[in-house]
This record gives C-alpha cells, sequence and structure tokens, in this order.
C-alpha cells in the first residue's frame, strides 16, 4: 500500500509539475506557433489526456496526422468518456483518409466515422462533433456509413437542440437535391433567427453567389462585415468566393492580404490555405 501511495504520489507531482509547460504550450498553440508548443509538452515526462490532445492538435495543425492520431488515441486511452477527444480523434482519421491512397482511405474513413459517433454517443450536446458528423453523413458514400438519409435524421436532431444550425444543416441537405430555393429559405431563416453571427450571414452570401445571385450576395456580404467589422474569416470567404467565380481578383487579392495581415488563431483558415488562394488569383 506504501508503494501503491508513493507512485500515486509521484505521478501527481508530475502532473502538477506539467501543469505551467501545458499552460505555455496552449498559448503557443493560439498563436499557431505548433512547433513551439511540441518543444514544450513533447519532452514531458508524465502526460495526461489533456497534454496529449494538446500534442495531437499540433500535430493536426501542421498536417502530421499520423502523429495526431496516435496522440489522440493516447488521450482517449487516457479519458474514455471524453467527448472532445473522440471528436478529434475523428477529425485526424478523417484527414488522413482524405490524404491517403484508395486502398488505405476506407479504413481510415470508417475510422473516422466511427470516432465522431462515439463523440455524439458520449455528448449529444458536443456540437462540433454533431457538425463533423452531420458532415461525414452528408459526403461519404454508402458503403463507407455515408448517405443523405442518415444526414437528413441528424438534421432533426441538431434543429430540436438549436433551431438556427438546424436550418443550416437542412438548407445543406436541399441544396445536395438541388432544391436550391428550399435551401435559400433555409439560410434566410438560418439569418433571422441569429441576425448577428456573421457565420450565418457568410453562408448565405456564398449560397447566393453560386446561384449567380451576384448582386444580392455583394449586399449580404457588406452586412457581415457590418456586423463584424475585418472579421478575418469575412475576409477569407469573400476572397474565395470572388476566386472560384474568377471574377473581382484584385479585390480579392487586397481581401486575401487583409487577412494575412491580421493575427494568426487556429479557428481561422491556414495561412498556406491564404496563400494558396492568392496564389490563384495571381497575387
Amino acid at each position: 500500500m506504501k508503494r501503491l501511495a508513493w507512485v500515486f504520489s509521484l505521478a501527481v507531482s508530475g502532473l502538477l509539475a506539467a501543469a505551467p509547460e501545458l499552460e505555455q504550450a496552449q498559448r503557443r498553440y493560439n498563436h499557431t506557433d505548433y512547433e513551439g508548443a511540441l518543444k514544450l509538452l513533447l519532452p514531458l515526462g508524465v502526460k495526461d489526456g489533456a497534454v496529449f490532445e494538446l500534442i495531437g492538435k499540433c500535430h493536426f495543425m501542421t498536417g502530421e496526422f499520423k502523429q495526431a492520431t496516435e496522440a489522440f488515441e493516447m488521450a482517449l486511452a487516457a479519458e474514455p468518456t471524453n467527448s472532445g477527444f473522440a471528436h478529434w480523434l475523428g477529425k485526424a482519421y478523417g484527414k488522413r483518409a482524405e490524404t491517403s491512397s484508395p486502398f488505405t482511405a476506407p479504413g481510415y474513413a470508417g475510422k473516422a466515422r466511427r470516432y465522431f459517433e462515439q463523440a455524439v454517443q458520449l455528448d449529444p450536446a458536443n456540437s462540433e462533433a454533431v457538425n463533423d458528423l452531420f458532415e461525414y453523413y452528408m459526403q461519404a458514400p454508402g458503403f463507407l456509413g455515408g448517405g443523405l438519409d442518415k444526414a437528413a435524421a441528424l438534421a432533426k436532431r441538431i434543429a430540436a437542440q438549436d433551431p438556427v444550425e438546424g436550418d443550416y444543416a437542412l438548407a445543406r441537405i436541399a441544396e445536395k437535391r438541388k432544391e436550391y430555393g428550399t435551401a435559400e429559405e433555409h439560410l434566410r431563416r438560418a439569418v433571422e433567427g441569429a441576425p448577428m453571427q456573421v457565420g450565418r450571414v457568410v453562408d448565405l452570401a456564398r449560397f447566393l453567389a453560386k446561384q449567380g445571385k451576384i448582386h444580392e450576395s455583394e449586399q449580404t456580404f457588406l452586412e457581415a462585415e457590418r456586423i463584424s467589422p475585418n472579421d478575418p474569416k469575412v475576409l477569407f470567404a469573400r476572397a474565395e468566393t470572388y476566386i472560384k467565380a474568377r471574377r473581382n481578383l484584385e479585390q480579392a487579392r487586397d481581401l486575401l492580404k487583409r487577412y494575412l495581415a491580421a493575427p494568426p488563431t487556429p479557428d481561422n483558415p491556414s495561412r498556406s490555405a491564404a496563400e494558396k488562394l492568392l496564389r490563384e488569383a495571381g497575387g
């Protein structure tokens, strides 16, 4: 018993010692210094679920998806009921599916779906996990566990918890079915339900552009900028919309330069994604 108590005490002291490094690493991660965060985290002798999660997120953000899955697996092994860990593990396997060969991709995609489903089962209120599971059902073919019927069933659950997010999900399904009028109706309803959520306004602006309603799209983007001036996500979304349509390329370049001048965060599209778009626009 004394030996067990000593081992437990040693483990607790190790985790307490890791706390300052974890906080420092989290700050570096928030400023997109992923390599700097890893330099603090990897040498730690005692790692708990939170440390493994942050290691996995750093690897994920740098495109090292194999290392990310390994770290998230360790995090989930440490805390098997943690919905967030299961969700991140699903995201990492999803990226491995996207970037691997046709022979290995189906296996990784199946794991992504299973971990998304596990995350939602562990915490039905984990909206990010629910949304990623919805995206999986929308995009994956039936033999990999996807399908519009599953997406539609999940959309009803989303709408019961969050009517605005539910309208967005229903719009996605309607667009997939080429029911464009219904899709627009749901997107407008989402904006009406959350008029100050800039993301909902951007969703509508992008959709209108795809439907060739350029003037309405421009007015909606201007409304998004009014709600949240100089919001990096609005700058990126507007530039991406222009570049996909091969119009307003000079303005798109200006928007991307403003985006790249803003302080980076993990929640916004990566600098590399913005730089790639800038090259496509001739910048």
